[in-house]
């Protein structure tokens, strides 16, 4: 079933979802609304949407080191109350994503935290790619959307897709982590040591 725009739009007004996650949840569904926002609101995802704005000022810096001690993380999450912050799936999601930040090497956590001037340069290559290609001119925005897209998957922590399984976002994860512990949940940073390389 093709899953319309306007469907996915009513979904995010109801629920204040991310387009994706709609989209998603509409699909599960068959593009039943009021089974998509019982799914959205069994991820926990219609919740965390709500609760984005609050302020998250306690949590944990969770240290991982690879196998071989040749690779360390430090990662900063940040949840609402320190009761949560010792809790058991809080732990288990830190040490997830510092495992992923191990794995992947992202730049960013998110694309708005990515240098402008990187952003710009890759912009860039892949217009000068796109126009090369031969593809006619009225496309080539919406084809470097496209692979803009891609990039900050490679690039930016919660656009990527879980070593684990490759059909969940690290952001969904998040999200669900979120309504499943009732607080918002914040990446904040996180930084990347590998034996004789410069950060």
């Amino acid at each position: 079933m093709a899953i319309t725009a306007d469907a996915v739009k009513a979904l995010r007004e109801k629920t204040g979802a991310g387009m994706m996650d709609c989209k998603k949840a509409l699909k599960e569904t068959d593009g039943d609304l009021e089974k998509a926002v019982d799914y959205l609101r069994k991820k926990g995802i219609a919740d965390a949407a709500k609760r984005a704005h609050r302020t998250a000022a306690q949590g944990r810096i969770e240290a991982y080191i690879h196998p071989g001690n040749q690779i360390g993380v430090l990662l900063e999450v940040n949840v609402e109350t320190d009761f949560v912050a010792k809790t058991d799936d809080f732990k288990q999601f830190c040490h997830d994503v510092a495992m992923q930040i191990a794995a992947t090497r992202p730049l960013a956590v998110t694309p708005e935290d990515l240098d402008a001037a990187v952003v710009a340069k890759e912009r860039e290559i892949l217009l000068e790619q796109v126009k090369n290609s031969g593809k006619p001119e009225k496309i080539w925005e919406k084809i470097v959307e496209g692979k803009m897209r891609k990039f900050y998957e490679e690039t930016c922590l919660l656009n990527q897709p879980w070593i684990r399984d490759n059909n969940v976002k690290i952001d969904e994860m998040r999200k669900e982590l979120s309504g499943k512990i009732g607080e918002n949940v914040v990446v904040r940073r996180f930084a990347v040591f590998q034996v004789g390389q410069e950060n």
